[in-house]
């Protein structure tokens, strides 16, 4: 009885000096390098290695910079950690290894890490000793960074563009669509997770608390897309059937017609074109300057345009010219047609009362014909217009033979 009283104690015993030891070797191995751009560090240590970058002075010249740090590695057991200090590193790695919880303070397994260049950043990896220990950090600059301008004039665009997309049919039911998309998602993982969390499922989540759930859902994150290559034919039915079934819905309510509703969905877009801009770039302060040009701009386009307008005609003022008689004859026919089609606009508004324009008509049948899309001259007109201008062109041709004989 006594030798069954003692294993389990001596069991328990060692298990604690085991963990105790596991999670004090590390600080016995660790290692801090600086990383500056062109740089490549080579490890062959187990245990944490720490790689920091030290912050460079904000200028606007560096506004499309970024760095990125790249690990070169085939070890698939090891962890991350992201801090701004070594010593941050060293706590979450101690706080994780002190514990018998989950690792929520690792961050994704990525191998490219793309980091601020204006703040201090520290990553430090992990590798247990009973695994290879050989991986190659490196760190690259990119002075002009494409994803950087591309999200800046992305978030411009949608700024300036959002009371036209507010407005836009074929955006409507895209958005429709896409929402219909995520919120299927939602309501699916809502369904699996009631379904996993029944019985013994649901006592582990209780006694695990939050670490479980968190813990989940990061492995459902990183597997995502191994989950889509592998299941992409079901992928893609899904999302046809779902984008069929929201375009269907949308339709059958049609697009918005509410002012309101859609002066919203123009602030709600601006919103995020600005949001987009501020986060496009590292250096805050350049892309929150961004923003507020871009707002001044927007407020007062006309305004600054009319001042410009103005400023330079009165310092380049533009000579008069006569028109040519093809350039009149074109404006002709252009003020005309603008003039019938406001005449025909007018017509059908509320400001025009049918009876008393019909009593002050010559011929009321006449004018009727031209509202539903005939020519506002008659035949006779039309021939008498035509017999006109070719008196005038062979009086000009006449003219012109007379000047060549002279």
């Amino acid at each position: 009885m006594d030798n069954g009283i003692v294993n389990p104690l001596s069991a328990v015993i060692f298990l604690l000096i085991f963990h105790c030891v596991y999670t004090e070797s590390p600080s016995t191995t660790e290692s801090i390098h600086f990383l500056k751009p062109g740089d490549v560090i080579e490890n062959n240590k187990p245990g944490l290695q720490t790689f920091c970058h030290s912050a460079k002075p904000k200028h606007v010249k560096y506004m499309w910079e970024s760095l990125t740090i790249y690990l070169r590695t085939n070890i698939e057991n090891y962890d991350l950690y992201n801090g701004k200090t070594p010593e941050e590193v060293m706590q979450m790695h101690d706080d994780n290894h002190r514990s018998w919880n989950f690792n929520i303070f690792s961050i994704q397994k990525n191998k490219k890490f793309k980091i601020n260049p204006f703040e201090d950043v520290c990553i430090g990896i992990y590798v247990h000793p009973s695994n290879l220990h050989k991986y190659t950090v490196s760190m690259i600059e990119t002075r002009t960074d494409s994803s950087i301008l591309i999200m800046m004039m992305a978030g411009a665009a949608l700024f300036l563009g959002a009371y036209n997309l507010s407005k836009n049919t074929l955006f409507y039911y895209l958005i429709s669509i896409m929402l219909g998309i995520t919120t299927s998602i939602i309501i699916l993982v809502y369904f699996i997770s009631k379904f996993l969390l029944k019985g013994k499922m649901m006592y582990i989540t209780v006694l695990t608390g939050w670490t479980m759930s968190f813990y989940l859902f990061q492995v459902l994150w990183e597997n995502t897309q191994l989950i889509i290559v592998q299941y992409r034919e079901w992928v893609a039915w899904y999302i046809l059937i779902t984008s069929v079934i929201s375009f269907v819905i949308s339709y059958r309510f049609g697009p918005i017609t509410n002012v309101r509703t859609k002066r919203l969905i123009q602030w709600f877009l601006q919103i995020i074109g600005l949001i987009t801009m501020y986060y496009s770039s590292y250096l805050r302060e350049a892309s929150a300057f961004f923003c507020i040009f871009i707002l001044l701009l927007y407020k007062s386009p006309t305004v600054l345009t009319q001042k410009g307008k103005t400023y330079w005609m009165n310092m380049f003022p533009e000579r008069r010219k006569l028109l040519t008689e093809d350039q009149y004859r074109e404006e002709g026919i252009r003020e005309t047609n603008k003039a019938l089609n406001e005449l025909k606009e007018y017509c059908v508004s509320p400001k025009c009362n049918p009876w008393k324009t019909t009593l002050i008509l010559k011929d009321p049948i006449r004018f009727a014909r031209f509202m539903e899309g005939e020519s506002h001259l008659s035949e006779g007109e039309s021939r008498e217009h035509d017999a006109e201008i070719t008196r005038i062109i062979e009086e000009c041709e006449y003219t012109d033979d007379e000047d060549d004989t002279l």
